[in-house]
């Protein structure tokens, strides 16, 4: 018989719990996880390495992460993103990186676009915690600086690494309703001259927030080429579409003008898209500004669109070798005209750039806006024409840079003729204009890398011309959202340019050159 008697209850056992492990540190990968064990040293190099990175990437320092060094210690620029090294300061491009990890046994390297973090061992992008902390900080506040912890109230307030336009810009994709002005112009019987000078037009961000913004407005002028031109602007921008374009209105305007300076663009014949630029240039300061025709060897001032975009002034210092008098003379420019006939004939046989027979940019704005010029004039402390040196440089810098290289000679024989010069122009992603200035020249200015930022200009746009002096065909390169975009011979489709066409066009005949001021 069992008892009603209730069991005893047993004591409770004691578990002994284990304590808990620190979180185990993440790495991008296998590879970065060795060079990180080495040693603290090693560590803090990379981590101080990879900050300096971001600094020359996100910050305007003299350092262009666009040029790099090949493996002949060539210097090179491309449009192409370059490769920093993790491990020592050398960048280098895409080509030369698997030959700088072999001869150094480097094998981390940050892209010069993204700031990501490459690994040659992985052959792809790694993500690594400690260093995508860095960028997004760098992106979103500038600094490295660690952000203080928000409190509860703030969980859902606006995250200013988030926010802000770096990162918005960086991790945003393109709506497909966000028409990027990728479009051709057809040929109307030898008008490439034209086209490309309205490609450089359209896609230069200034006139292109003036049209936009309603800018040009209640105009009741008949023919307009600056209603013309709005007509255009919100066809390419407005909507998209990748179909040709005819600018009938463009030519229209300057066919019904009565002005003898149009005369010859009413032909059918091949015409410079030099003087076409200037022609449109004058024509739109005309219908957009106080209408007086720009005067080019003044100081005449105009608020206009144009004169905002395009206009500097060149200041021209005049010292007697007699009585050591200085004249200034102040003229507005709209583009800046480097001859090379000069330069060629200096050079002569020469090889430049490591045996190709190249100039720079760089040495055509020497020849001009460098050197002195001896010269007569008539000196008013001495009241007779005397012996002076001549230097021109630029007083005021245009937000919108227009070069032209004038690649003609005259060749003397029994019938003078003009002859096209072919010596290929390397230019450079990024100019410098500040050793071409006035404050350049008077100031010391060696150090003061922000006034070299705010005479920086990026490239915007190039035209091409190719083939004879008499004869030929005009190409357009420009910029949309860090692509090289081209219209080619057909003139009414855009293409992106190949990046083995690149180099070529770096080397290209330019005919003329519009850079977008980066301040």
């Amino acid at each position: 018989m069992s008892s009603a008697r209730p069991a005893t209850p047993a004591s409770p056992k004691n578990y002994k719990v284990k304590p808990a492990q620190q979180g185990q540190p993440m790495y991008g990968c296998e590879h970065l996880q060795k060079l990180f064990n080495q040693d603290q040293a090693t560590t803090n190099t990379s981590i101080q390495h990879y900050k300096a990175i971001l600094r020359t990437i996100y910050d305007q320092t003299p350092l262009i992460s666009q040029t790099a060094k090949t493996v002949d210690n060539q210097v090179v620029t491309t449009l192409t993103p370059t490769y920093l090294c993790l491990q020592c300061p050398s960048t280098v491009t895409e080509d030369d990186r698997i030959k700088h990890g072999t001869k150094k046994s480097h094998r981390f390297y940050v892209d010069s676009r993204s700031a990501s973090l490459y690994c040659q061992m992985c052959d792809d992008m790694v993500y690594d915690p400690t260093f995508e902390d860095l960028r997004l900080k760098k992106l979103g506040t500038s600094t490295f600086s660690n952000t203080r912890k928000r409190k509860q109230d703030e969980l859902f307030a606006p995250d200013p690494v988030k926010d802000s336009p770096a990162y918005i810009s960086q991790n945003t994709t393109t709506a497909t309703c966000k028409a990027n002005g990728l479009r051709g112009i057809y040929n109307a019987g030898a008008t490439c001259y034209q086209n490309v000078v309205l490609q450089s037009f359209l896609h230069n961000p200034i006139l292109r927030n003036y049209y936009l913004s309603d800018g040009h407005s209640n105009c009741d002028t008949p023919h307009c080429l600056s209603c013309a031109m709005d007509d255009m602007f919100q066809d390419f921008y407005a909507v998209e579409n990748t179909n040709g374009y005819t600018a009938a209105n463009i030519l229209s305007g300057f066919w019904i003008s009565e002005r003898k300076a149009f005369e010859n663009l009413v032909t059918t014949k091949e015409q410079d898209a030099h003087e076409f630029f200037q022609f449109l240039a004058e024509e739109l300061h005309e219908r957009n500004g106080d209408g007086k025709k720009p005067e080019s060897g003044s100081e005449h001032s105009c608020n206009c669109i144009i004169h905002q975009t395009f206009y500097g002034k060149l200041q021209t210092q005049t010292t007697c070798q007699n009585c050591s008098g200085v004249t200034n003379q102040v003229q507005s420019f709209l583009d800046l005209s480097l001859p090379l006939e000069n330069l060629t004939q200096k050079k002569g046989g020469k090889k430049l750039l490591g045996g190709k027979g190249t100039m720079t940019l760089q040495e055509c704005l020497d020849e001009e806006y460098v050197k002195l010029d001896k010269c007569e004039y008539r000196c008013n402390g001495c009241s007779s024409m005397q012996q002076a040196r001549r230097q021109t440089s630029i007083k005021r810098l245009p937000n919108v840079l227009s070069i032209q290289l004038k690649r003609f000679e005259y060749k003397q024989g029994r019938h003078e003729r003009a002859a096209k010069i072919d010596t290929p122009v390397q230019f450079p992603l990024q100019l410098n204009m500040l050793p071409y200035t006035t404050v350049g020249r008077t100031g010391d200015t060696k150090d003061n890398y922000e006034l070299a930022r705010q005479c920086t200009y990026d490239l915007l746009s190039v035209v091409v011309h190719v083939g004879e002096i008499d004869t030929g065909h005009y190409v357009s390169y420009y910029q949309v959202v860090r692509l090289q975009r081209s219209q080619g011979r057909s003139g009414a489709k855009v293409r992106r340019a190949k990046r083995k066409g690149v180099p070529a066009v770096l080397h290209c005949q330019v005919v003329g050159v519009v850079s977008q001021d980066c301040c």
